[in-house]
């Protein structure tokens, strides 16, 4: 260690560093051999192995297995080898004869990096003993505690009762790492360390990360001197034993334990959604060593009382979230059927509050604060926004320590210590924040937590604690923390006010956007039909005068051209409300409209019929094509002719063609007409289809489709028709 590291104040922080998986070494009380995978031959073996083989590493490195082990006992770590392969695991089978009139052993096979592990411990059988049995009967007694904490305090004394340690203690970890002694069993004379507090380092990342991994570990005596694995380094890389049984103990937890007075410990996991929830933790103040079978009991039954524990907690928790998905239901219809903007949210904010187990509760919208409960003041809340303006969540944040992310919430951590934010926009500009006020509590560490300890006897390693006399802690500026089902509610929420009432707010804007262009294009259809209408009589009766014709003739005339062209327009209005011809409103439109000029006007394609939506909308598009045609294009020249083409998709939308022959030479408009407007908008407004208008110079070329739901074949109507001509129209 450097000059400059020893000047520097140090902690167990830099245990975390430590490559507890790579020691190199394993615990005297069995031994370990390394296998090549490939041609079953040993690599690997510990120092001590020679007290149970007869021979040590530098006889027996490099031999074929077969020459160490009996036949029976290879085929038998070959099948146990394809349970460990199969299940990522480590496998196990007990009282082995390994060896030709040698003791029997327990053994444990994984394998890691290419190479089979084997790893072998003398068989403390047991007479009478039926592990199965012993876990069936603790998981019975479990079952019958009602209460969480009489749940814990059984768990304790049935993993007491099985594995013989002095002492057994339900060990739960918080949020921050730290850990808490819920539930103990311990034997008579010894001091109690139910509810004390030790700070996370105690327990090093790398070795909660093996404790996911590896379900128990055992460590039967301490004072016992560790037996090397040789060689070391194979390709300059060390053996992994994150899964081995045997693998040696840090130096740095040997004197922990030492400095405890512990003589062996164990460790059971205790794992919730595959995660570190807890320990079993194990102490005796001798050596202790359990027999292999009693220990695999014991790890079975660490697993068991992990899903029953899950299982209670998730009731709970299910209970919670029930209740608050049945408000949530409740708020959000009536939330839906109101106001559609955020002007809904601030008069439900009494309602939103109950859904979590909160103090306070703000929303921020449109840079306006609106605060209930125990909250930050105005100004407050204002700073507390703009500092999550810029860290732009984008999902629900929660903290139950505001100042450790905003320093300035020390000054109302009294009122709102902790805070679950939810943001309402994208980006993140608008929020619903949910406040817990602060929960001053009294903390019992095992020992001082800040743990300020000096360079020791191991030389550049660090000397742990030595006093883990009771020291008392008061933290303040901390709520209760926010638990998982308090994030997923107040996700549930997010979703639904931003995908759902947020949502119909925008489609509400554009349904009023729609209503008022839906409006102006009545006004301005029935002021273009009403002149229309007028122009139409107009023409009729111009048309119709003849100094030949009596009075009676002439009316008798005008009343036919009149009547004519109410029936199209009767059509257009749909005053049956049912399926109508396309056929009949191109003939309708064709003969009232266009009676006094020499018309062609050519069908090709199946009979279609239109459904009341889609036929008054098409009415209006053919009344103003013919109406086009007739004025300026292939109608207003008796040569020109119009040819109308009808053909279904593959998802029965029908294709509307029409296309206009020997007329004058079109040009574009040079301004946008009503007319033109309603035949490139009428369809794909109204009825969600296309429509494309073409102005070439032999003529206008329109296309159309209208969706299936408008629109159905005509009963007996074939798919390719003979192209039908509409009869020619002349003046009476």
């Amino acid at each position: 260690m450097s000059e400059e590291s020893r000047a520097t104040p140090v902690d167990l922080e830099n245990c975390d560093r430590e490559p507890i998986h790579l020691l190199g070494a394993v615990q005297p009380f069995g031994f370990l051999l390394a296998l090549d995978s490939v041609q079953w031959t040993i690599t690997r073996l510990s120092r001590n192995a020679a007290e149970w083989l007869g021979a040590g590493p530098s006889a027996l490195i490099g031999r074929p297995i077969e020459d160490v082990f009996t036949h029976d006992a290879i085929h038998l770590i070959r099948g146990q080898l394809q349970t460990a392969l199969f299940a990522n695991t480590v496998a196990r089978s007990f009282a082995v004869p390994l060896l030709n009139d040698g003791p029997v052993f327990d053994i444990a096979v994984h394998v890691v990096d290419g190479s089979i592990v084997i790893e072998c411990e003398p068989c403390m059988h047991e007479e009478g003993v039926n592990s199965g049995a012993l876990v069936r009967a603790m998981i019975s007694r479990l079952q019958q505690a009602s209460e969480l904490r009489t749940f814990y305090r059984v768990a304790a004394r049935e993993m007491r009762g099985l594995t013989g340690f002095d002492r057994v203690m339900v060990y739960r970890f918080d949020h921050d790492g730290s850990g808490e002694v819920i539930a103990e069993s311990a034997r008579g004379g010894l001091e109690s360390y139910l509810g004390l507090h030790y700070p996370a380092s105690d327990i090093p990342r790398q070795a909660r990360i093996l404790y996911e991994r590896n379900w128990l570990r055992i460590i039967p005596d301490i004072s016992a001197r560790p037996a090397a694995v040789e060689p070391g380094l194979i390709d300059g890389r060390p053996l992994d034993l994150s899964m081995s049984v045997l693998r040696s103990v840090s130096p740095i937890h040997i004197e922990y334990l030492q400095n405890m007075g512990v003589g062996a410990s164990m460790s059971v996991s205790i794992l919730r959604d595959g995660r570190l929830w807890g320990l079993f933790a194990c102490h005796h103040y001798a050596p202790h060593n359990v027999p292999f079978e009693r220990r695999t009991a014991a790890e079975l039954f660490g697993q068991m009382f992990s899903l029953l524990m899950e299982s209670r907690e998730r009731d709970a928790e299910s209970l919670y979230e029930a209740r608050a998905r049945k408000l949530h239901n409740q708020l959000v219809t009536v939330m839906a059927s109101e106001a559609t903007r955020f002007d809904s949210i601030v008069s439900h904010l009494d309602e939103i509050a109950e859904l979590l187990s909160c103090d306070g509760i703000g929303v921020w919208t449109g840079g306006h604060a609106t605060l209930q409960g125990m909250s930050p003041t105005q100004d407050q809340f204002t700073g507390l926004i703009d500092h999550l303006t810029r860290r732009n969540p984008g999902e629900v944040l929660a903290a139950h320590e505001i100042a450790a992310e905003y320093p300035p919430g020390r000054e109302f951590a009294d009122r709102a210590a902790g805070m679950l934010v939810v943001p309402l926009s994208r980006p993140a500009r608008d929020f619903l924040v949910f406040f817990r006020k602060e929960v001053a509590r009294s903390v019992n560490w095992a020992g001082d937590p800040s743990k300020q300890i000096s360079v020791g006897p191991l030389g550049s390693r660090l000397t742990p604690r030595k006093s883990f006399e009771l020291w008392c802690e008061t933290v303040r500026g901390q709520s209760i923390p926010w638990q998982p089902a308090d994030v997923r509610i107040a996700e549930g929420l997010r979703v639904s006010l931003l995908e759902v009432i947020l949502r119909l707010s925008a489609i509400t804007e554009v349904e009023r956007k729609r209503a008022q262009e839906r409006q102006e294009l009545l006004i301005a259809e029935l002021n273009h039909r009403v002149r229309n209408i007028l122009g139409l009589i107009r023409g009729v009766i111009s048309q119709s005068r003849d100094p030949s014709l009596t009075v009676d003739a002439f009316t008798e005339v005008v009343g036919g051209r009149i009547q004519a062209l109410a029936r199209a327009h009767d059509q257009i209005t749909a005053d049956n409300w049912g399926p109508a011809s396309f056929r009949g409103l191109v003939g309708a439109e064709a003969g009232a409209y266009l009676g006094g000029k020499a018309t062609r006007v050519r069908l090709s394609g199946p009979e279609v019929l239109l459904e009341p939506q889609g036929f008054t909308t098409l009415a209006l598009v053919i009344h103003e094509l013919m109406t086009n045609s007739a004025k300026y294009g292939a109608l207003s020249d008796s040569r020109g002719h119009i040819e109308i083409g009808t053909q279904f998709d593959a998802e029965r939308n029908l294709h509307v063609t029409w296309t206009e022959h020997g007329g004058p030479p079109v040009k574009p408009p040079t301004r946008r007409g009503f007319g033109s407007t309603v035949i490139e908008r009428s369809i794909p407004y109204d009825l969600k289809g296309e429509a494309t208008l073409h102005y070439e110079t032999m003529g206008i070329r329109a296309t159309f489709m209208v969706p299936a739901v408008n629109v159905r074949p005509a009963p007996g109507a074939v798919d390719e028709p003979a192209e039908e001509t509409m009869p020619e129209v002349h003046a009476a």
